[in-house]
């Protein structure tokens, strides 16, 4: 449906418009949202030609910006001066709610500074819809992006291990396959949904153990969306018997930490993460 709006609707007042975007199915956007952009002076952006996709489908013809992470302090001093000065910005990104994650926050803050009205138009976020498929606990914290460096990501989910609760992040799936090996390791025992393309035609979430969690042998196309399960509330026995240590010790070299672990929790509880370390640490004395 278009929304066609020749005069300045009397909802919307002069400022800044922080509007939410689809995050991948076009058609996933309110009809504020249109007639909010409909009556913009301007269009904050990050990727114009990735916006213009979505303004051409809905007959959006309004001044585009450049604005992200390389030029939003550089733009500052100009978009303020318009604000000031009366005009109606609307920030978008390219997917989703403005930033989250995405340019923003410097306007923002410099809009509290002045006085500037800032008014959300609320829509389409990857988090709260990953977090309402996971069947994970509610209570969830969102981190962003992974961190660059493996050193940097070890250190930050070792912090986040401790939490009790669904942790969110986004990661490129060109870095996926190498921190697959650091979530097993900070987050053994709980479960984990990747979601890849969500609401466009290849949509698809795949749902594993972390301790199952494998290398992909291609990377998954895109940016992906991972939720991390709460902590296992089972209880689990804290301690291999020197019994289980010996037949650990006379399988390491003939099956695979996996295929240890399941044997001996065949007939225990022990934790996954007691087996694979004390695993780890025999291969280490080897």
């Amino acid at each position: 449906m278009i929304v066609k709006s020749k005069s300045l609707s009397k909802d919307i007042k002069k400022g800044l418009y922080l509007v939410s975007t689809p995050i991948g199915n076009l058609k996933d956007i309110t009809l504020r949202a249109i007639e909010t952009l409909k009556n913009s002076n301007y269009i904050l952006c990050e990727d114009t030609r990735v916006s213009q996709n979505l303004l051409k489908k809905y007959e959006i013809k309004v001044k585009l910006i450049s604005n992200h992470k390389f030029n939003e302090k550089k733009n500052l001093s100009k978009i303020i001066k318009l604000l000031n000065d009366g005009a109606i910005i609307s920030l978008i990104s390219d997917a989703g709610t403005p930033s989250i994650s995405d340019p923003g926050a410097v306007l923002i803050k410099e809009c509290v500074k002045n006085n500037i009205n800032i008014t959300p138009v609320p829509g389409a976020s990857a988090v709260s819809t990953a977090i309402s498929l996971s069947g994970y606990s509610e209570k969830f914290f969102f981190y962003g992006f992974f961190p660059e460096k493996k050193k940097e990501i070890s250190e930050k989910f070792k912090e986040l291990s401790n939490l009790d609760s669904s942790i969110v992040f986004f990661i490129s799936s060109k870095k996926l396959n190498k921190s697959i090996p650091i979530i097993k390791n900070y987050f053994y025992g709980r479960k984990i949904l990747i979601c890849r393309e969500m609401s466009k035609f290849y949509e698809e979430f795949l749902r594993f153990e972390v301790d199952e969690l494998e290398h992909f042998e291609s990377d998954l196309k895109g940016e992906l969306t991972i939720v991390i399960s709460q902590k296992n509330e089972k209880k689990t026995s804290q301690d291999l018997s020197e019994s289980d240590k010996r037949i650990i010790r006379k399988m390491i070299n003939k099956f695979s930490v996996k295929e240890i672990i399941n044997l001996i929790r065949r007939n225990n509880k022990i934790s996954k993460k007691i087996i694979y370390d004390f695993c780890l640490k025999i291969k280490n004395e080897n």
